[in-house]
């Protein structure tokens, strides 16, 4: 994208009038509609020059079937960086956000999925969001059950209300009384530090463990095996959609083609992954069309706020087309990022 040129006040507000036009009709804008509607003060004629003028520098783009024109990615990114004035939520829709998360039990998984739901439906857009890496959770408390003669079921509860399980192999019947030693000196030494900690110093805190001497061999799978035993980071920045049928009502989706891209690209979930995961540390961000790395995502915009709570980090947010009222986005977005946090707080 070409760099950033200084626009003068004309040609601002009236790149702001087709913007604003486009948004709510999708319907490109032609001179006549723009004077007609915005009462700029100058003659429509004027307007067309100007339109003109912005269309040969990259701003605006001329359908071989209209008369109007309609905005490009490099419109919508001045339209953002130095005309739209945001728009805070309406009090209708914070309380519905607000009902709806606090129906989420604190569990941090369910919190995070009601509130890419309910933004989806606020925005009309696709809600997204990425689940908190499961690394970076502490470690609250494990248990040990017997499953079989062979087998353990590990169950791990990690802040925030997340479980997980896994089984563990042991080579030889294990007593139920060296089971709990084992779970009794894991949670000593292990409760209170992230998965991503236990994994990297487990074998030093265990080595010195006074386990009895039945217990002994258990103990030692768990200090031999501590990075596939703790390793759940391939659950990390798990990808959290809304519906994407909220997308489907909207003229950029009416043909079954662009559709069935969107309802691919969403199933595979991968190229969302990559693009959302690198956003956990950046607050605010906003991606228009071909700024998207990734081809597959240059008719889409992604509005994305960073949350954190302590431990737990993430980002909440929309994708939709480059059409999107940003000015009204962005606002709920953000807060809706700020209630997540307070949730998990």
């Amino acid at each position: 994208m070409p760099p950033q040129e200084q626009l003068s006040e004309r040609e601002l507000r009236i790149l702001e009038a087709v913007v604003q036009t486009y948004i709510e009709t999708a319907e490109p804008a032609g001179s006549q509609t723009i004077a007609r509607r915005f009462g700029l003060g100058v003659s429509p004629a004027t307007i067309r020059s100007t339109m003109s003028d912005l269309e040969e520098r990259g701003y605006l783009f001329h359908p071989h079937t209209s008369a109007g024109r309609i905005p490009t990615d490099r419109a919508y990114r001045v339209y953002v960086n130095e005309i739209m004035r945001l728009s805070p939520p309406s009090q209708e829709d914070r309380q519905t956000l607000q009902n709806e998360l606090l129906r989420s039990r604190n569990a941090v998984e369910e919190i995070i999925r009601r509130a890419a739901q309910v933004l989806g439906i606020l925005t009309r857009e696709l809600g997204v969001a990425v689940a908190p890496a499961l690394d970076e959770l502490v470690l609250e408390r494990l248990e040990l059950v017997p499953v079989s003669a062979e087998r353990l079921l590990l169950v791990f509860t990690l802040r925030g209300g997340v479980v997980r399980t896994i089984f563990v192999e042991v080579p030889v019947r294990v007593s139920a009384e060296s089971i709990q030693d084992v779970a009794r000196i894991l949670n000593d030494r292990l409760a209170g530090l992230t998965l991503l900690h236990v994994r990297t110093t487990l074998p030093e805190r265990l080595r010195d463990a006074a386990a009895p001497a039945g217990s002994r061999e258990l103990l030692n799978i768990f200090i031999a095996e501590a990075e596939e035993i703790f390793d759940l980071s391939s659950e990390g920045n798990a990808v959290v959609l809304g519906s994407a049928q909220m997308l489907a009502g909207q003229p950029e989706f009416a043909s079954n083609v662009r559709m069935r891209e969107l309802l691919r690209l969403t199933e595979g979930r991968d190229l969302l992954q990559r693009a959302l995961a690198v956003r956990r540390q950046t607050g605010l961000s906003i991606t228009i069309g071909a700024e998207n790395p990734d081809t597959r995502l240059n008719d889409f915009t992604l509005v994305t706020a960073s949350y954190e709570a302590g431990d737990l980090k993430g980002v909440i947010g929309v994708m939709g087309p480059t059409r999107m009222p940003y000015d009204k986005i962005i606002g709920l977005v953000e807060h809706t990022s700020r209630l997540v946090e307070g949730l998990l707080e």
